[in-house]
C-alpha cells in the first residue's frame, strides 16, 4: 500500500440536515482526531477497535472552544473504503456548524482532500480497480432506477470480471507465441496446433468482446441520458406536450405566439432511461429582440439533440414557416409529432411523407402519448431494455474496448493467412494494453487525474 498523507472533507451535501459526515483517511487520522476528540467515556480513542463508534465532543485544537456534539466511527486500514485508516465524524449539519469542525480537523493537521481523492486512493491502493471507481461517481449521478442498478453492478466488479476473462484470453496466446518462438528450432516447422489454439483463444476474446460493445450506445443513454428536443412553429403545442409528458404545468401555455422565448430543460425517467426534454422557443422570422435569441438557442438545440421531436398543428394547413422547419430537421433523427388531432384535420400529410416516424397525439387531451413512448425506444434500443446484463455505460471503456477488438481482429486474420507469430504477437499486445485501459492496470498519470478531478470533494 502507498503512504500517503492524511485528508478529509465533507461527505455529505452541505446544507441543512440533522447530520453531516465529515471523512478522514490516511495513517495518522486517529493522532489527528485524538487531539480535538474528548469521548465522554474518557477512553484514549488511540485504543479504538476497528468498526466502533464513540460519543464525545470536537473542541478547537488551538483555544479549547467547544465546537460540537458528535459521534466518531473508526474504520482500520486495509479493511476501509481507501485501504487506510478511515475516522468519520458524525456532526450536525448545517454550512457554519460543519465547516467549523472541518476547519477544526485541518487545524489539528490534515490536509483538505482534492476531488475524487477518497476513491483514488481506494484505486492506487489496490482495493478497486480503475472501472469500478469510476461507477462510484455513476452512482451518485444516477438519474433513474436502471441506471443505479448499472452502476452497482460495475461498482460490485462485474465489468472487471469480463475484463479479466478477455485478458486471460490474450495472455494465453502471448505464452502459446512465446512458447513457439522459444522452442522452435530455426529449421523447424511451428507445431501446427500452435496457430489453432491461438485462433481459437483470438475468436474467443473476439466474440465475448462483441457481446459487450452490442449494447454501448445503449448504455452510454442509460449513464447520461437521452436529449429530446421539442420543435416547431410558434402556437403548434410544444409546452402542451411538453407539459402531458412531465404530467405537470411546467410550461406556460397560451393562444398567444411566441410564449415560450427560452429554452426549457426537464428530466423525465422513460422505463428506467434518464430523458431531458427540451421545450424551444417557436422557430420563425420576428423582431423582437428576446424572442430572436430564444429562437437562434432553439436551432443550436436541434443540432445537440439526439432526437428532434417535430410538432405541426395537424387542425392547419401546412405554411412557409412549417416547411422551413420540416427542411432545418431533415438530416436529424427525428419523429414527426401531429398535435390536435381532437380537433378536424386540415394538414396534408402527402409534404411529410419522406419521415419514418409519424405520430398522431393531443397533448391537450393526451391521447397517443403511449405510441411516442414507444417509439422513442424502439429508436434507441434493440427491442426490449435489460436491467439484469451488464451494460457498458463509459464511453472512455467503450473506445478502449473497440480498440481492444480491432486489435484482436487484426491479429486473427493474420494467423488465418499464416503469418509469423512474433508479428501477431504485436496486435494482441495492443489489444491486451487497451484493456488494461478499462481497469487502469495500464494508464497515463494525467488520465488518472482528470478521471478524478471530476469527483465531487468528499468521494
Amino acid at each position: 500500500m502507498k503512504e500517503f498523507d492524511t485528508i478529509c472533507a465533507i461527505a455529505t451535501a452541505l446544507g441543512e440536515g440533522g447530520i453531516a459526515i465529515i471523512r478522514i483517511s490516511g495513517d495518522k487520522a486517529l493522532d489527528i482526531v485524538s487531539k480535538i476528540f474528548k469521548p465522554k467515556s474518557n477512553d484514549d480513542i488511540k485504543n479504538m477497535k476497528s468498526y466502533t463508534m464513540k460519543y464525545g465532543h470536537i473542541y478547537d485544537v488551538e483555544t479549547n472552544e467547544l465546537i460540537d456534539e458528535v459521534i466518531i466511527s473508526f474504520m482500520k486500514g486495509p479493511r476501509s473504503f481507501t485501504a487506510e485508516d478511515v475516522i468519520e465524524i458524525n456532526c450536525h449539519g448545517g454550512v457554519v456548524s460543519t465547516n467549523k469542525v472541518l476547519e477544526t480537523v485541518i487545524k489539528a493537521g490534515a490536509r483538505l482532500a482534492e476531488p475524487g481523492e477518497f476513491t483514488k486512493r481506494a484505486f492506487l491502493n489496490g482495493r478497486i480497480d480503475l472501472s469500478q471507481a469510476e461507477a462510484v461517481m455513476d452512482i451518485i449521478k444516477a438519474k433513474t432506477d436502471l441506471a443505479m442498478k448499472s452502476a452497482l453492478m460495475q461498482s460490485t466488479g462485474h465489468l472487471s470480471k469480463e475484463i479479466n476473462k478477455l485478458r486471460e484470453y490474450m495472455l494465453n496466446v502471448l505464452a502459446l507465441v512465446e512458447f513457439a518462438v522459444d522452442f522452435t528450432e530455426d529449421d523447424e516447422e511451428v507445431d501446427p496446433s500452435i496457430p489453432l489454439r491461438v485462433g481459437e483463444s483470438l475468436e474467443k476474446a473476439i466474440n465475448e468482446m462483441k457481446v459487450l460493445l452490442k449494447g454501448a450506445d445503449e448504455g452510454k443513454l442509460i449513464r447520461e441520458g437521452l436529449s429530446l428536443a421539442i420543435v416547431g412553429k410558434p402556437n403548434v403545442g410544444k409546452s402542451s406536450l411538453l407539459n402531458a409528458l412531465l404530467r405537470e404545468k411546467r410550461a406556460i401555455v397560451t393562444d398567444i405566439a411566441g410564449t415560450t422565448r427560452d429554452i426549457i430543460e426537464e428530466y423525465i425517467n422513460l422505463d428506467g432511461i434518464p430523458v431531458k426534454i427540451i421545450d424551444t422557443a417557436g422557430i420563425r422570422e420576428t423582431e423582437d429582440v428576446v424572442e430572436k435569441i430564444g429562437v437562434e438557442r432553439s436551432k443550436e438545440k436541434i443540432e445537440e439533440a439526439d432526437l428532434v421531436l417535430l410538432v405541426l398543428d395537424s387542425s392547419r394547413e401546412l405554411d412557409d414557416e412549417d416547411r422551413e422547419i420540416i427542411d432545418a430537421v431533415g438530416d436529424k433523427k427525428c419523429v414527426v409529432i401531429l398535435n390536435k388531432i381532437d380537433l378536424e384535420s386540415k394538414i396534408d400529410e402527402n409534404i411529410i411523407s419522406n419521415f419514418e416516424n409519424i405520430i398522431k397525439i393531443s397533448a391537450k387531451e393526451e391521447i397517443g402519448l403511449g405510441d411516442l413512448k414507444n417509439t422513442i425506444k424502439e429508436l434507441f434500443f434493440s427491442g426490449k431494455i435489460d436491467a439484469e446484463s451488464l451494460i457498458i455505460s463509459n464511453s472512455r471503456h467503450k473506445q478502449a474496448l473497440f480498440r481492444a477488438l480491432e486489435n484482436a481482429e487484426n491479429a486473427l486474420s493474420r494467423v488465418r493467412m499464416n503469418e509469423y507469430l512474433d508479428l501477431i504477437s504485436i496486435f494482441v499486445t495492443s489489444s491486451l494494453r487497451a484493456l488494461n485501459e478499462i481497469t487502469g492496470d495500464e494508464l497515463e498519470e494525467d488520465l488518472v487525474n482528470k478521471i478524478f478531478g471530476d469527483f465531487c470533494v468528499g468521494k
